[in-house]
C-alpha cells in the first residue's frame, strides 16, 4: 500500500545509504550478492502481537518491499520462562494475515524462507561471549541481582564497580564454562559487559549479558541452562543475518549505544566485520482507549477480564481480526498515521475510521433489527406476503440485488416509535407517515401497551400505491424512513455488540490501575431479528447492517446456517477525540 509523501523519515536514511553504497558490496557465504536493504521484524514470543506490532510489521516489511530487499521474521526467544510455541504461531499468523511474507526468491529461481530464531544462534552467541571475555570486555560477576541493582548508581551519581570486575580472563572463562555446564544455581553468577560504571547512560553501566536459568526452552529443551539477555542476542542476531537497517521503536533508543558497543567490540576481535547493522528508532504506537503492554494484556487474559487473547475487544491482531477488521483497514490505518520521530497519541477514532472507509466499499448491505418492536399493518391482508428488493451495495449495482419478504407483521426498532415525539422526530408516532425502506409508505394509527404502560406493538396502515420502485411510489411524501424485517421470515440470530474495552483515554494512567478503567458495556450479547439471507453468511463475511454499523460473522463460533455476528464498528461516532499527533 502506498504511503503518504514524506511520511516516513526512514526512507531518507535508506536513500542516503543506497547513494553512498554502504551495504552494496556484501555477499553471503556462498558468494551471492546480498540485497542492499535487509530489515527484520524481531518479536519476542511471549504474548500475542497487537496493533503496535502491526505498525512495526508494516514499517519493516514495507521498507523491504519498497527497495527490493527482504525482511526477515525472527523470534528473539531468549527467555524460556515466558515464551511458548503458541505465541510463535500467533505471530506467524498475524504477519501472514496482514499480507506480508518472509520468503524471497533466490538466484537459482527457488524460494527461500527467511524465518529465524535467536535460539538458532545460541552456540554462536555463546562463542561471541567467550570472545568478549578473552579481550577483557566481559566478566563473570558473583553478586546477587539485588546487589547489582543497588550498585548501579543513579542519574546523579556513578555506580560502584563490582568486586569481581577485575577477575582475569582465565578465571572468567573457567567460571563462564562452569555456568554453561550447569554447575551453579540460578542467580549465582552472571556475565556482565565491562563498559563504564560512571556512564551517563545507565544502560552502559556494565549490563548483564548472560544469566543462569535452569528452565525448559520450547525449542532447545534443556540443552542450555544459561541464556543471553535480549540486548546481547538481538544485535548479534542482526549481524549474523546481515541486517542493514535495524528498525526499532523509541523505547530502544537508550539501548542503541549498547547495540553499537557490542558489535564494535566483536568487530575488534575479528568475530564480525564491517559494514555492521545500525539501529534506527521511530515512534511507537500509543493508541487511546486501549493497552499495548503484553504484560498487561496477559493480565487481562489470566484474570478472565476478556475471553482470551483473540477476544474481539482486545488490541491483539488476533482480536482485531476476530472483531472483523480487514488487513487492508489495518494497513490503511498505518499509512494514515505515518512514521514519526517522537512519541504521541493516536485517537482510537482514527483506527475506527480506517475500517469504516475500507468496509464502505466492500461490505454488502442487510437489514437487522437489534431492539425489536412488533409493527402490525392492519389493512394488509392476513397470510399474504410479497417480495421486496434492494441493492446488495448502493454504489456497486453489478453485485445485484437481495430479495426479502414483506408481510402483515414486521419487526422494527423500538426507538422508531414514540407517542410523544420531540421536535424534529420524523419516525413513527400516531398520525405520521414514514416509508418502510424498500417497501411501502405507512401511516401510524396507534400502539398497544401492557399493564405497565410499555409499548408492545405499533399499528399502522400501508398505502398500496407507494411501494418503492413502482410508478407513482413517490406520490405521497414521507419525511422519515425506517428499516424492518418480516416477522414470519426473520432469522433470529446471536449478535455481539462490542465497544471499546476501556472508558478512559489512557487506561494505564492513574494510581488505581487499568482495571478500574474497564468499560462495563464493552460487550453485550443480544438476539436480533435478521434478514433471512443472513442465515447463509460464511465465517468472516462482513455486512453493513443498515443504520447500525458493520458486522462480521464470527470466524470461530459461526456454523453453517447459524452465524454469530460481531459488531465491528458503528457507522459513525459522536465521541470526542482524545489527544493525537
Amino acid at each position: 500500500m502506498a504511503e503518504r509523501p514524506d511520511s516516513n523519515f526512514l526512507r531518507a536514511i535508506i536513500d542516503r545509504d543506497l547513494a553512498a553504497g554502504t551495504y552494496a558490496s556484501r555477499t553471503d557465504p556462498q558468494g551471492e550478492r546480498l540485497p542492499a536493504v535487509i530489515t527484520r521484524f524481531p518479536p519476542e514470543p511471549n504474548g500475542y502481537p497487537h496493533i503496535g506490532h502491526a505498525k512495526s510489521i508494516w514499517v519493516n516489511f514495507g521498507l523491504a518491499q519498497r527497495y527490493g530487499g527482504r525482511c526477515h521474521l525472527r523470534f528473539d526467544d531468549t527467555n524460556p520462562v515466558k515464551e511458548d510455541r503458541e505465541y510463535v504461531d500467533a505471530i506467524i499468523d498475524a504477519v501472514r494475515w496482514l499480507g506480508f511474507s518472509w520468503e524471497s526468491p533466490t538466484r537459482d529461481g527457488a524460494t527461500r524462507a527467511y524465518l529465524y530464531y535467536a535460539s538458532d544462534y545460541f552456540d554462536r552467541i555463546y562463542a561471541f561471549a567467550e570472545a568478549l571475555i578473552e579481550c577483557r570486555a566481559a566478566y563473570v560477576d558473583s553478586q546477587s541481582a539485588e546487589q547489582i541493582a543497588a550498585t548501579r548508581g543513579s542519574f546523579l551519581e556513578a555506580g560502584i564497580a563490582s568486586p569481581y570486575r577485575d577477575r582475569t580472563s582465565e578465571e572468567n572463562l573457567a567460571l563462564f564454562r562452569a555456568m554453561r555446564a550447569g554447575k551453579y544455581c540460578d542467580g549465582e553468577h552472571v556475565l556482565r559487559a565491562r563498559i563504564d560504571m560512571g556512564a551517563p547512560n545507565m544502560v552502559l553501566r556494565d549490563p548483564v549479558l548472560y544469566r543462569i536459568r535452569h528452565a525448559w526452552h520450547y525449542r532447545t529443551g534443556d540443552a542450555w541452562c544459561i541464556y543471553p539477555m535480549y540486548d546481547f542476542a538481538h544485535c548479534i542476531s542482526d549481524a549474523i543475518e546481515s541486517i542493514t537497517h535495524s528498525v526499532a521503536t523509541l523505547e530502544f533508543e537508550n539501548s542503541r549505544p549498547l547495540y553499537d558497543w557490542i558489535l564494535g567490540r566483536l568487530r575488534d576481535t575479528g568475530a564480525l566485520r564491517d559494514p555492521l547493522p545500525h539501529q534506527y528508532e521511530f515512534a511507537r504506537l500509543n493508541l487511546t482507549h486501549t493497552i499495548t503492554s503484553k504484560r498487561k494484556l496477559l493480565q487481562l487474559v489470566t484474570e478472565k477480564r476478556v475471553d482470551g487473547w483473540d477476544d474481539p475487544r482486545m488490541p491483539t491482531i488476533a482480536g482485531i481480526r476476530r472483531r472483523g477488521y480487514t488487513p487492508e483497514s489495518v494497513l490503511l490505518f498505518c499509512e494514515r498515521i505515518g512514521v514519526a520521530k517522537t512519541d504521541g497519541w493516536i485517537d482510537m477514532s482514527v483506527l475506527e475510521g480506517a475500517v469504516r472507509d475500507d468496509l464502505d466499499g466492500r461490505a454488502d448491505r442487510a437489514s437487522a433489527v437489534l431492539d425489536p418492536l412488533r409493527l402490525i399493518l392492519d389493512n394488509y391482508p392476513e397470510g399474504h406476503g410479497e417480495t421486496c428488493t434492494a441493492p446488495r451495495h448502493p454504489k456497486h449495482p453489478e453485485r445485484g440485488v437481495r430479495v426479502f419478504s414483506l408481510s402483515r407483521e414486521l419487526w422494527i426498532e423500538r426507538e422508531d416509535f414514540t407517542d410523544d415525539p420531540p421536535k424534529g422526530y420524523f419516525r413513527l408516532f400516531p398520525g405520521n407517515k414514514v416509508r418502510l425502506r424498500h417497501g411501502y409508505v405507512i401511516e401510524c394509527t396507534g400502539a398497544e401497551k401492557d399493564a405497565s404502560g410499555n409499548v408492545i406493538a405499533v399499528h399502522a396502515n400501508y398505502l398500496p400505491d407507494t411501494k418503492s420502485g413502482t410508478p407513482g411510489a413517490d406520490s405521497i411524501k414521507a419525511r422519515g424512513s425506517i428499516h424492518w424485517v418480516s416477522v414470519p421470515h426473520a432469522f433470529m440470530g446471536e449478535v455481539r455488540l462490542y465497544d471499546r474495552l476501556f472508558i478512559e483515554s489512557n487506561p494505564a494512567a492513574g494510581e488505581q490501575g487499568m482495571m478500574v478503567a474497564l468499560n462495563p458495556g464493552s460487550k453485550r450479547v443480544i438476539t436480533a431479528c435478521l434478514e433471512a439471507g443472513l442465515r447463509e453468511a460464511a465465517p468472516e463475511e462482513r455486512f453493513q447492517f443498515e443504520r447500525h454499523g458493520y458486522f462480521v460473522a464470527d470466524r470461530f463460533d459461526s456454523s453453517p446456517g447459524k452465524p454469530v455476528f460481531n459488531r465491528i464498528v458503528e457507522l459513525r461516532t459522536g465521541r470526542t477525540a482524545g489527544p493525537s499527533v
